[in-house]
This record gives structure tokens, C-alpha cells and sequence, in this order.
């Protein structure tokens, strides 16, 4: 409560200064306005391709040459990949158009220019052995909590194992981390005292991502004793250790804010968390090299790691314009 109360007028201000532009600009729609009456209740497919079942197939097969470039470039327009082709190498879609593949059966659109590792924790080598480093590193680690616990919906990592993750290796110099987190203060003191410090992380800023309806309301109630209609990120800059150059040094980027607030309609997807590369931009060099864990879906020039990396790229989540649209 002591946390909230610092950070409640704050929220309360920010949120409605967005939600009237919101609401002016058409993106909101007020309560006693119905929407598109032409617009259908989204089905959505059922998990027809178990991804993290085939992480643990993976773990079984015989493993590559550590010393190999472990990599598959993407060139057919519709590619058929089997479970084989995707294990223990980094995908990568170099084009600047959107690639479809095949894996069981079950149809993944691929963004332009993006690439992902399709693993658990325990196989993160492929990624190592990828030669690149990274100058954001956005992580939603999958906090353990007691409803997490109740539902068994996914798995959870301990502290232990978050802190095990090899950002250090994966950084480039001045790297950004923007770490996903909720509002336990008990996860906020883990970050900014034991993960940040030893991964040699320095926090420079905390944000937060106010969920709200497509009419312009909290989730929750603001002050509610149980849920928060917010969430926080926790951005912090690897710091030097070796004087290594940086990548685009000459290029001015503005420097990060403190308490950035993010409005936005939660997806009705199970903890999607909204995309950040263009709330990111104005404080990321271009053209760098970005990497999000955990992820469950893919962005353009973006590579993504995690154990069901490919989930929402399934083509029923998608639906094709028409032509000319």
C-alpha cells in the first residue's frame, strides 16, 4: 500500500490525460457507444502444436557441433519445416516479407527480418553460439506466484534460476533490460537488489502499464485491496566492465524517463504484454540488434527465445486484409 500510494496520483493523472485522447482520437469508445456491430467474437485456435513438448523432444537429440553457426535462413516462400530442423538452431526470416512455415501441421506466420530460438532454459546455447550481442534485452520472466500455483497454466522459474539467465553474455556494451514485473514488492526489491546487481545491471528508471477497457476504465479498481490495474518495468543499463565500443556511439539518443506510463487495452490473450519497440525507439540507437525472452510471439528485426516462442504466430490468430485494404 505504501508503494501504491507513492505512485497513485501519478498513475490516476497520466492515465486520464491518454484515455482522453483516447476517447477523442477513436482508438476508446465511451460505454454508451456501441461498437462496430459487423465486428465477430474472436475464436481462438485451440494450442493444436504443444511447442514446449517439443522443447522437451529436443532436449533428447544428440547435440550439434557447439563450434557450428547453428542457424537456418529461411528462403522458400512456404516452408515445411520438421521438429528436427527448428531444434538447437536459431530461425531466421532475413527477407523483408512476411514467411509462413509448416512445423506438425500447423501453420506460423515469420515477420520480415526476424528470428527466434524455439527452446527452454536449460537449452540457451544455440542462442550464445549465435554471435551476436544486444543492445535491448526485453525479459517477462514467469514470476512465481500463488495463482500461478492454483492453475498450473505455466511453469515458473525461482530467483535462482532468473539470475542463471546469461544476459551478461548476451549484452552488448550500454545494452538496455527492460524487465516485466508485478506489483510484489517482493519481486520489485528482487530486481533492483540481487538480479540487476549481479547480471552488473544499474537501474536508470520504473514504468508502468496501465491496463484499461476499450471504454477508458481501470481493469480494477484503482485503489483495490487485490489486483492493480498496473504493472511495472524495470529498465536498467548494463554497466562497463570492459572498454569495448559502443555500437552507433555517435548517434544522440534521448535520455530515459522515469515513471514513462503505457495505457493500453490488455489482449485477451492470457499475460501478452504489449510490444515495445516503438514505445523503445526514441532511447535505442536504429538499426541495433534487439532480443526478448520469454517471448511467445515474433517482431519485425527483433530475434525472440523461449519455450513457446512460435504460440501466437499461429495463423488463426491473424486475419488477412483484403486487397487494396
Amino acid at each position: 500500500m505504501e508503494y501504491h500510494t507513492k505512485i497513485r496520483e501519478l498513475i490516476l493523472d497520466g492515465s486520464l490525460q491518454l484515455i482522453q485522447e483516447g476517447l477523442k482520437s477513436g482508438f476508446l469508445y465511451p460505454l454508451f457507444e456501441k461498437q462496430d456491430k459487423g465486428s465477430k467474437p474472436i475464436t481462438l485456435p485451440l494450442d493444436a502444436c504443444s511447442l514446449s513438448e517439443l522443447c522437451e523432444m529436443a532436449k533428447h537429440l544428440p547435440s550439434l557441433n557447439e563450434m557450428e553457426h547453428q542457424t537456418l535462413q529461411l528462403v522458400e516462400e512456404d516452408t515445411s519445416v520438421t521438429e528436427q530442423d527448428l531444434f538447437l538452431r536459431v530461425v531466421e526470416n532475413n527477407s523483408s516479407f512476411t514467411k509462413v512455415i509448416t512445423l506438425m501441421g500447423q501453420k506460423y506466420l515469420l515477420p520480415p527480418k526476424s528470428s527466434f530460438l524455439l527452446s527452454d532454459i536449460s537449452c540457451m546455447q544455440p542462442l550464445l553460439n549465435y554471435r551476436k550481442t544486444f543492445d535491448v534485452i526485453v525479459i517477462d520472466p514467469p514470476w512465481q506466484n500463488k495463482s500461478v500455483k492454483r492453475s498450473n497454466r505455466y511453469s515458473y522459474l525461482s530467483p535462482l534460476q532468473i539470475k542463471q539467465i546469461p544476459i551478461p553474455k548476451l549484452a552488448a556494451p550500454n545494452c538496455l533490460l527492460v524487465t516485466w514485473v508485478t506489483n510484489r514488492q517482493k519481486h520489485l526489491r528482487f530486481i533492483k537488489e540481487e538480479l540487476y546487481p549481479s547480471w552488473s545491471v544499474e537501474v536508470v528508471a520504473e514504468w508502468h502499464w496501465v491496463k484499461i477497457t476499450n471504454s477508458g476504465e481501470f481493469v480494477f479498481p484503482l485503489d483495490s485491496p487485490h489486483k492493480k490495474p498496473y504493472e511495472g518495468l524495470i529498465l536498467g543499463r548494463v554497466q562497463e566492465k570492459t572498454a569495448l565500443p559502443l555500437r552507433n556511439a555517435d548517434v544522440n539518443v534521448l535520455p530515459i524517463p522515469d515513471h514513462k506510463l503505457i495505457v493500453s487495452v490488455p489482449c485477451t490473450l492470457h499475460s501478452h504484454k504489449p510490444p515495445l519497440a516503438e514505445v523503445l525507439k526514441d532511447y535505442i540507437k536504429p538499426d541495433g540488434e534487439y532480443l526478448e525472452l520469454f517471448a511467445r510471439n515474433l517482431q519485425p528485426g527483433w530475434t525472440s527465445w523461449g519455450n513457446e516462442v512460435l504460440k501466437f504466430q499461429h495463423v488463426d490468430y491473424f486475419i488477412a486484409l483484403e486487397s487494396g485494404s
